[in-house]
């Protein structure tokens, strides 16, 4: 296995050895993958748990979004010899990840201290819901108790009807940006020392700071503010900022800028409104965002929510239709950018797959190699990698130290 590949990407020669699952841990090593990593996938024999979440057929999607270009290997980590399989690894890797609950890899006996006795140059990275110190340490954490744990659930919906969860896995993927963030910050840091490191992130601390606004209006104004502001800005600071309604769906619509509003007026055609008080400033467009909004939908519940975009956009207006999911998919900029891409999946047929939004001037988009089955390069990562022979292969597999080969035929 060549961990050289992908010669003049940011991260040609480094190998990650990736043990996590579902979003946040995945997320930071498929970002990994796309700049040139040599990504390991390691997987108990039933595969990682979104390989089969679910009974809605929803998991096989979100799985290949995320292990694109990774080598999938299963191996059992409760065998002393699996162990040893992941410590030989681990000697020839650079990073290694993981996102079990805290204290599981310690007690299997391959935690951060005793991995970094077998490879001293290894960043190991983890990551969990509420971190590994604090009271918080062992609660189990997902996606759901970390937006209620972390304020997103209060903060979201609209003030007279009970809080909703954010429709996009917001704390998993916070993680998994940040977690990517202090794996690289401590390989820069390793090139000056020759030292690994042990970095964490946790879901809580990733996505308190997403909350920004919220926080400001708290602070400023106490048990006055509102705990959902609905489509308005989070701190009420800003009008127009809201969704409107338009002839086939909805648009929104936002003037961060005096100037801003001027040419929405103009747009409009009610440049005549541009000096009367209740609109002339930012503060005074928010004491009466009431008014601001029932001018703002008299107008746009006349027309298409593209022509409304267009005809804004073109005055510099930030502006977007609000777009189903199926719209987005298609969506041009990003499939013109590579950022998206139609590829024929061996398992799912031709679907749209994400890049990653990390761009390397100077060299093209990695090509995006789907993603494989369960253990589909058991036989590259420990036979071509690791140097074990073919019986030594077999032999793990009859003694249940790594999985079998899978099956060849979709």
């Amino acid at each position: 296995m060549s961990t050289q590949m992908h010669a003049g990407y940011p991260l040609s020669g480094i190998t990650v050895i990736d043990l996590s699952h579902v979003y946040n841990g995945p997320y930071a090593t498929f970002l990994m993958a796309m700049a040139g990593a040599t990504v390991i996938k390691v997987e108990p024999f039933t595969g990682e748990h979104l390989r089969s979440r679910g009974d809605m057929g929803g998991s096989a999607l979100p799985f290949a979004m995320l292990n694109s270009n990774k080598k999938p290997v299963t191996l059992n980590l409760k065998s002393e010899q699996g162990k040893d399989l992941l410590r030989e690894m681990v000697s020839r890797a650079d990073i290694l990840i993981e996102n079990f609950a805290p204290g599981v890899m310690d007690r299997l006996g391959v935690g951060a201290k005793a991995l970094h006795e077998v490879n001293p140059r290894l960043i190991y990275g983890s990551s969990s819901g509420y971190g590994k110190t604090g009271p918080y340490k062992d609660f189990p954490a997902m996606d759901l108790v970390m937006q209620a744990m972390c304020g997103v659930i209060d903060s979201t919906g609209h003030p007279d009807q009970p809080p909703v969860k954010a429709g996009a896995a917001i704390c998993d993927f916070m993680a998994g940006i940040h977690l990517y963030a202090a794996v690289m910050t401590a390989l820069y840091e390793r090139e000056r020392t020759g030292t690994g490191r042990v970095v964490e992130v946790s879901m809580q601390d990733a996505t308190y700071a997403s909350l920004a606004s919220n926080l400001g209006m708290l602070h400023a104004r106490g048990d006055q503010a509102p705990a959902r502001t609905g489509n308005r800005h989070g701190g009420l600071g800003i009008s127009p900022y809201n969704v409107y309604a338009t002839t086939d769906g909805y648009v929104v619509l936002n003037a961060p800028g005096d100037h801003h509003f001027r040419a929405i007026l103009d747009v409009m055609g009610k440049g005549n409104l541009k000096d009367d008080p209740r609109f002339l400033t930012r503060s005074s467009r928010v004491e009466n965002f009431a008014a601001v909004d029932e001018l703002i939908e008299t107008w746009t519940a006349t027309l298409s929510k593209e022509e409304i975009a267009t005809r804004m956009l073109e005055a510099k207006v930030p502006c977007a239709p609000v777009r189903s999911l199926k719209e987005v998919m298609q969506d041009r900029n990003m499939h013109e950018r590579g950022s998206l891409q139609w590829v024929d999946h061996p398992h799912l047929g031709r679907v749209v797959l994400p890049h990653s939004p990390l761009v390397f001037e100077g060299v093209e988009r990695l090509a995006i190699e789907p993603s494989l089955p369960l253990g589909g390069s058991n036989e590259e990562v420990f036979g071509a990698w690791l140097g074990h022979s073919d019986a030594e292969l077999r032999e793990f597999e009859s003694s249940g130290i790594i999985g079998p080969r899978p099956d060849p035929t979709p």
